[in-house]
């Protein structure tokens, strides 16, 4: 008897720990407010992010940073349903696919809400948390977390890809 309580306590406690670590609820699908073109000034430069729709279980970006005629970044971003909730992966590189990083960053999903989503870093990066939001129809805000606590904001705009 001591030996099946033993068990189920641990197994309780597994439970319990699992669901302390995971994001809250949410599938790709509750992501489809971020398809699509968005563009705006960073600075001198423009940030351009291209989100594809949600499909597998996972949406994606191509993100591009120009100016003075030239790119200066690239970044590919993921976001991937796991064990229930959404973990999203993002890395950087300059011109001619040199990797600014050894690796991606990893995030998890922090909260969800209509058009807003916040992802929290679990792994080292430049980030220590990146959102969306999309209060208006041709509105795309990305919300960065820096370590010190502070968040900058980077509007865009949509546009045709097609332009």
């Amino acid at each position: 008897m001591k030996k099946l309580t033993a068990i189920l306590a641990l197994n309780l406690l597994a439970l319990l720990s699992a669901s302390v670590y995971a994001g809250p609820p949410a599938t790709v699908a509750d992501l489809s407010w971020m398809t699509g073109n968005w563009a705006g000034a960073l600075g001198p430069n423009q940030l351009e992010e291209n989100w594809i729709a949600g499909e597998g279980g996972s949406i994606a970006a191509m993100v591009r940073m120009t100016g003075n005629d030239a790119t200066s970044m690239f970044e590919m971003i993921t976001i991937e349903e796991v064990d229930g909730s959404l973990v999203l992966h993002i890395q950087q590189w300059d011109p001619g696919m040199a990797p600014r990083t050894e690796g991606a960053q990893e995030m998890e999903l922090e909260e969800i809400g209509e058009n807003s989503v916040k992802f929290k870093a679990v792994s080292e990066g430049g980030m220590a948390s990146l959102a969306y939001s999309h209060p208006e129809a041709d509105t795309f805000i990305i919300h960065v977390g820096q370590a010190s606590g502070q968040v900058f904001d980077i509007t865009l705009t949509a546009r045709s890809v097609w332009k």
